[in-house]
């Protein structure tokens, strides 16, 4: 117990300060492998998933010293979804597809329902947000699941859902953290226009 303690404060040390802002070495560790993770995710390539396994892990450790529970709970999603991934995916990574309307309607309606109803439970155990918490954890997991399926439109999700914590990690001066994320909404661009480029390429072999 001694031992993790000694480890818990020592990745709780800061590393250096930004404009009176402490960045820990736990963080900054957590942003880079997340950075890593995502941006291999927009090429489609199987590496992303052990990246992703690894950002998460600390992420949920930095996110539980934070008092951010939601958060801190997606991060054992995240984990278990990149194990599937590493699994689902071919050896080549990602072959995108496209959902039907069908699909993407019943999704933002499960959405929607789940998340109006995770909220007044995250207030109930004392999360630091209610509705931002509820809808980030609620997307996300709809985000990662459509990711790990290799549906294109995972990036449309985590567009919204990165912007989204972009503003609730500001909001809780967690200003390196809120600095990534914005970084993740734009990378989700950078995805969605990548997975759109592979789609193209292989309907066109098809023909």
């Amino acid at each position: 117990m001694q031992l993790i303690t000694s480890i818990n404060d020592a990745a709780m040390t800061t590393m250096v300060s930004i404009w009176s802002y402490d960045l820990t070495w736990l963080e900054f560790v957590a942003v880079v492998t997340s950075l890593a993770g995502v941006w291999l995710g927009t090429t489609g390539k199987k590496i992303t998933w052990p990246w992703w396994a690894i950002s998460s892990a600390l992420y949920g450790w930095l996110f539980y010293e934070w008092d951010l529970l939601a958060s801190a709970a997606l991060q054992i999603v995240f984990i278990a979804a990149a194990m599937w991934g590493w699994v689902g995916w071919g050896p080549k990574g990602a072959k995108p597809r496209v959902a039907t309307n069908q699909q993407r309607v019943v999704v933002l309606i499960v959405g929607a329902i789940a998340t109006a109803l995770l909220a007044p439970w995250f207030a109930s155990i004392g999360a630091a947000t209610t509705w931002p918490d509820s809808f980030g954890l609620v997307f996300s997991i709809v985000a990662q699941i459509i990711m790990v399926r290799e549906y294109r439109e995972n990036w449309v999700v985590w567009f919204v859902v990165d912007a989204v914590y972009t503003i609730e990690y500001a909001y809780n001066k967690l200003y390196f953290t809120s600095v990534l994320y914005a970084l993740f909404t734009a990378i989700a661009v950078r995805g969605w226009v990548n997975w759109k480029s592979e789609l193209n390429s292989e309907t066109s072999l098809m023909k």
